[in-house]
Formats: C-alpha cells, sequence, structure tokens
C-alpha cells in the first residue's frame, strides 16, 4: 500500500507525539507499506521569526513570505524541523531520508500571489525519488519547500505539497494529522463525513478559516486530482495511524468526491 501522511508543524512541537508518531511511520514502512510523511513547521518559524523581531502574517491560511525571510524558511523547515524528526524516526528503525520539494525536482512551484513573496503554487510533481526511496524500504521525509525556474526556491503550503505529493506519488490513502479533531462546523460539531460541496459550504461560510481552510483546500484538490478518500484526524491520538489504516475507525473527518 502506498501512503502519503503529512504531519502538522505543532505534532512535532510535542516530544511524546513526535515520538509516537516516528514509532508508527517506521512501523508502517518496516512491514512494506511504500510511506512518505510530508511536515509542516509552521509554529516552530513563527517562534523563530519572533525571537529575529518578525511579526509572522498570515492571508487566508498562507504565510506572507518576503524573499528575505526564505533563509529562515530553509533553516526551520529542511533543516531544523525535518532533521530533527529524521532523527527520530531512524531511532525508531525507519531508514529515513529528508527531502525537499527541491531535491531530484521533486515539485516545482512558481509564484501564487505577488502579495504573498515567495510563496509557490505547485505546477509539477515528479514523484521518481519517492517511488524509488519507498520501493527500497526508505521512508522520504519532505520538507515544505519548492523549486522553480532559474534556481528560485518557494515556501509552499505543507497541505497543499501533501495533495500534490500524494497524486504524484499516487498514494493509496492520503491522512492528514493535526492538533484538532477534525473539521469542525460554524457550531464546533465534528463534521465525521464531508463531500467537495460541503466543505466548500465551510469554506464559504467563514467555519473553516486560517490553517483549515488552506487544509481543506488542499484536500479538495486533492480529491479532484483522483484521491478516492481523505482523512483529516488529531495526530496526538493514540495509534492514530493503525486506527485509521488498519482498523479504519471513524476519526476525524472523512472527506469524499461526493
Amino acid at each position: 500500500m502506498k501512503l502519503l501522511i503529512k504531519l502538522g508543524g505543532t505534532l512535532l512541537e510535542n516530544p511524546e507525539t513526535r515520538a509516537s508518531l516516528a514509532r508508527q511511520a517506521a512501523a508502517l514502512a518496516a512491514r512494506g507499506d511504500q510511506t512518505v510523511v510530508v511536515h509542516g513547521g509552521g509554529k516552530r518559524l513563527s517562534r523563530y521569526l519572533k525571537e529575529m523581531g518578525v511579526e509572522s502574517e498570515f492571508r487566508n491560511g498562507l504565510r506572507v513570505t518576503p524573499p528575505e525571510l526564505m533563509d529562515a524558511v530553509l533553516r526551520i523547515y529542511a533543516g531544523e524541523v525535518n532533521h530533527r524528526f529524521l532523527a527520530e524516526l531512524n531511532a525508531a528503525g525507519a531508514k529515513a531520508v529528508g527531502l525537499s520539494g527541491v531535491d531530484a525536482g521533486l515539485v516545482r512551484a512558481v509564484q501564487l500571489d505577488p502579495a504573498l513573496g515567495a510563496v509557490g503554487r505547485v505546477e509539477s510533481v515528479d514523484p521518481a525519488a519517492l517511488d524509488h526511496l519507498t520501493a527500497g524500504g526508505f521512508l522520504p521525509l519532505v520538507a515544505c519547500v519548492a523549486g522553480g525556474d532559474a534556481g528560485a526556491v518557494y515556501n509552499v503550503n505543507a497541505d497543499q505539497m501533501a495533495a500534490a505529493c500524494g497524486a504524484g506519488f499516487q498514494a493509496d490513502r492520503l491522512i492528514f494529522l493535526t492538533d484538532v479533531a477534525g473539521v469542525l462546523d460554524s457550531d464546533g460539531t465534528l463534521q465525521s463525513r464531508l463531500d467537495v460541496k460541503g466543505a466548500e459550504a465551510l469554506i464559504a461560510s467563514g467555519a473553516a478559516h486560517g490553517g483549515m481552510e488552506a487544509k481543506l483546500r488542499a484536500a479538495i484538490q486533492a480529491l479532484h486530482d483522483g484521491a478516492a478518500q481523505i482523512r483529516i484526524a488529531a495526530g496526538a491520538e493514540t495509534d492514530i495511524l493503525t486506527r485509521l489504516i488498519d482498523a479504519d475507525e471513524d476519526l476525524g473527518t472523512r472527506l469524499t468526491i461526493d
């Protein structure tokens, strides 16, 4: 089975949760599932920027990234966050390999909006590196940075990166693990099942905003790109990956095209 798992950066801030997710992902790869993990790191980046005296700004759930901040993006996403989790994965027995979208032309992007700076919109995915590594028993860990024309480097929303990589990799399961129970409506009620129209309605009403808006937009695109089903669930739940993948428990939100 091909698995694409996206881990929210907040989950990786907690040592216990980080270690648990590393053990679960390593176990999936060890039993033969071709497993790819895409991660964020926004909380850590915001903290780093604040230490530098820079306040973070977001628009529709996307971080405004002036070109002069790309050094910080690379340092935190492709450096600290990626390698800290790599160490956890390898300690758990995985053969984990750290990547970004720049490596082997995995993900190419173009500028999404000049007002957002060096924020990229994914234009293409070449899954050859993911296919080669996972077929050999390795576990790729992908930071949400993409390459572009003339050596450009872009900050890509991690949910959008995961959705694009999932489509390119032709993943059988696409799982978004986050720090909330799933998708909530305006009353705070968990939506256990949601189709594209329902997701779009939550965005239009403002019930899904910020990071969840970005997550749903990425999920909608993934469904249009051929994903049969997407799960959004709380990554801190005990044995969450086993419960979602093997037991197919009704946890979080299950998204389908209709």
